[in-house]
């Protein structure tokens, strides 16, 4: 008599099997936030080198280090911490779909044999899945950069949002539901650029440190792993990230922009998106990008670079550490015979 396979050893298929769908999308958003716990300090001093010496030469912050005593400083261990609620709704949204998307996809094209996608399906995989959770979390991201460059700013020009939902309602009470996704095309940029590098790296890495023969698949791996694709991403996102912060927390001028590219108002029209166009009032990167060129000098476009993967590097390592022990956790508990 042939002999039956497992329910926990794999499906009629042969495919071993895997979690529920609604199980990865709730682990990538919970090994998300509990990294933004960590890094939350972080994320802020970098938005805040970013936003230094917007549209001159100098700076208000020489180092990371100097930045961090600065707000210590003046605002307190709370200060730092400003815009959490904000990160882990960025998180809970964002992340969420990203690595949902991300594992759904990975795992669909990974063949019967076990043979993952190649580095290019799996860039196509990552820019797919953080374009979409890109968009998902535009408003918990506008919400963030605002909510961290407040301290900068004079006590009478400060929104001063209580929480992330105070911040949400009152964007939307102050400034229109499309003020919600402004920034939301280079914000989708930028997680394509970062999705790219970051996911697909992270993939690659794990793999070539497993084919190597010196690692196994544990923490250390998944640390070494991430710590690569920390780097990878840094690296290739930063001046994308710093005209997604500059715009998210620009102010109208007397109704207009600070940063403008009709090209976006051509594009929202041509779409039908005409709320979407005038909120944005044509703001996009390019201009961005090219004034900070102008007025600060090109090497400005990476200005805050240790915070930025200081921030990045960990949340990654943190991140994927959280998620690949929640999965072996489940698969322990719930998959195996």
């Amino acid at each position: 008599m042939a002999a039956t396979a497992s329910p926990a050893a794999g499906g009629m298929d042969g495919k071993p099997r895997t979690s529920p769908k609604s199980v990865k999308f709730l682990f990538g958003g919970l090994a998300g936030m509990g990294a933004t716990v960590f890094v939350q300090p972080l994320d802020l001093v970098k938005n805040r080198m970013q936003l230094s010496g917007e549209g001159a030469k100098t700076r208000e912050y020489k180092t990371s280090f100097h930045a961090l005593t600065s707000i210590l400083r003046a605002e307190g261990l709370r200060g730092i911490y400003t815009g959490l609620s904000a990160g882990l709704l960025r998180q809970a949204t964002y992340t969420t779909t990203r690595l949902g998307i991300y594992t759904v996809l990975f795992e669909r094209l990974t063949g019967a044999d076990g043979t993952p996608p190649g580095f290019l399906l799996k860039a196509v995989i990552g820019m797919t899945a953080g374009a979409t959770g890109a968009f998902v979390g535009t408003p918990a991201e506008v919400a963030l950069i605002r909510m961290t460059a407040d301290g900068r700013l004079p006590a009478d020009q400060r929104r001063g949002y209580k929480n992330v939902f105070n911040a949400l309602i009152r964007i939307v009470r102050e400034e229109g539901v499309p003020t919600l996704w402004r920034g939301c095309i280079p914000t989708m940029a930028r997680a394509v650029v970062v999705n790219a590098a970051q996911l697909a790296s992270y993939s690659q890495s794990k793999q070539f440190l497993l084919d190597s023969g010196y690692f196994s698949d544990n923490i250390l791996c998944h640390f070494c792993a991430s710590m690569i694709s920390g780097l990878v991403t840094t690296a290739a996102s930063m001046p994308v990230d710093i005209a997604k912060t500059r715009i998210q927390n620009m102010r109208m001028i007397d109704g207009k922009p600070e940063y403008k590219n009709g090209l976006v108002r051509k594009l929202g029209w041509g779409l039908g998106l005409q709320d979407l166009a005038l909120q944005e009032g044509g703001v996009g990167s390019w201009d961005v990008l090219v004034k900070v060129v102008r007025y600060e000098g090109f090497f400005s476009l990476w200005k805050g670079f240790t915070p930025y993967y200081a921030r990045l590097g960990p949340h990654t390592v943190l991140t994927f550490i959280f998620l690949e022990q929640m999965n072996k956790a489940y698969k322990r508990l719930f998959l195996s015979g």
